[in-house]
């Protein structure tokens, strides 16, 4: 009499522990803005209840049945800052990050049999303009990172672009397009600032991004400050925007982000790769290889001065830290 009832609650069961399961895979990797937002790292503590939203687009996927869809903003562009990064094409640091992405959705599969897929929301065309990387630099980046997933077989990431939205229309009127159906306007993003501590922490770091590759700026220091300042809020316009627009198109994925999240926030926060500071990405770093063979992520000219170069495939790659 009470059967039906009864598969219903345990089916309710075992949907719970497929996403917790899943979700603790993410937590070592997790970009934490609390409570040290320097290093990214979380309080230890964390557990999956502590992320109800991502618990909940989880369940809708493992209910149905289906792979888990999760989709990242991030792989812009390389930094034209040349102490920071090898060149303009991805290298050791975007093959890495790369890899782990679709080891994560791999170990997802062991859990969930229908697996997981990653989109790679690129989005160095949304901003180009106001970071100073031509159009064309990061079209080249962009079909390399989809050589690199076509070479080494990572076959459950899939890049998104704003070519796949709006075609091969001008770049500019690309990004006008998209600034005006969705970006919030500065006076918006100001008062957000002036009251929360994330915002103003994600303004200070593109801020700060923005200062150190302005490798040929012509004015003074103070004018650069203040250029930095007025451009980082364009960026924060473009990256919302650009937020929207992934997430209209895949309304139903799991969000993640390369920026520190809170506990409870939309999106989930995650690193790619080992670095000092929670801000360093593959494409305004450089990998050093310690002798253990491990890899974290440098300055150019700091792993210049640690180690060697090391090429593949006829390109700089990454520097290798010799022993002592």
């Amino acid at each position: 009499m009470h059967a039906p009832r009864d598969r219903t609650t345990r089916a309710r069961v075992e949907t719970s522990a497929v996403c917790t399961a899943i979700l603790n895979l993410l937590l070592p990797h997790r970009r934490a803005a609390e409570p040290d937002p320097g290093t990214g790292t979380g309080t230890g503590t964390e557990s999956a209840t502590d992320f109800p939203e991502q618990l909940d687009r989880i369940a809708d996927f493992v209910d149905n049945a289906e792979p888990v869809l999760f989709t990242l903003p991030a792989f812009p562009c390389k930094s034209p800052n040349p102490a920071k990064v090898l060149g303009r094409l991805p290298d050791e640091g975007e093959r890495l990050s790369l890899a782990f992405l679709d080891r994560l959705c791999a170990s997802i599969e062991r859990i969930h049999p229908p697996g997981a897929r990653m989109l790679i929301c690129s989005d160095g065309h949304v901003f180009a303009d106001l970071i100073g990387v031509p159009d064309p630099h990061i079209d080249a980046y962009t079909d390399e990172l989809r050589a690199i997933i076509a070479r080494d077989t990572l076959h459950r990431l899939d890049v998104f672009d704003l070519r796949d939205v709006l075609g091969e229309r001008d770049h500019d009127d690309k990004r006008a397009w998209l600034h005006e159906r969705h970006a919030p306007t500065v006076a918006q993003l100001r008062a957000q600032v002036r009251t929360d501590q994330d915002t103003l922490r994600l303004y200070r770091g593109i801020t700060r991004f923005l200062f150190e590759d302005a490798v040929d700026f012509p004015g003074t220091r103070s004018a650069l400050q203040r250029d930095c300042r007025t451009r980082a809020y364009g960026v924060i316009q473009r990256s919302r925007a650009w937020s929207d627009l992934v997430a209209e198109y895949h309304p139903r994925s799991v969000r993640l982000s390369i920026h520190p999240q809170r506990r409870g926030a939309d999106k989930f926060g995650i690193r790619l790769l080992d670095s000092p500071d929670a801000w360093t990405t593959p494409w305004h770093s450089t990998v050093l290889r310690r002798p253990d063979g491990r890899a974290r992520l440098v300055r150019r000219a700091e792993a210049e001065r640690l180690g060697v170069l090391v090429h593949r495939d006829g390109r700089p790659s990454h520097f290798r830290e010799e022993d002592a």
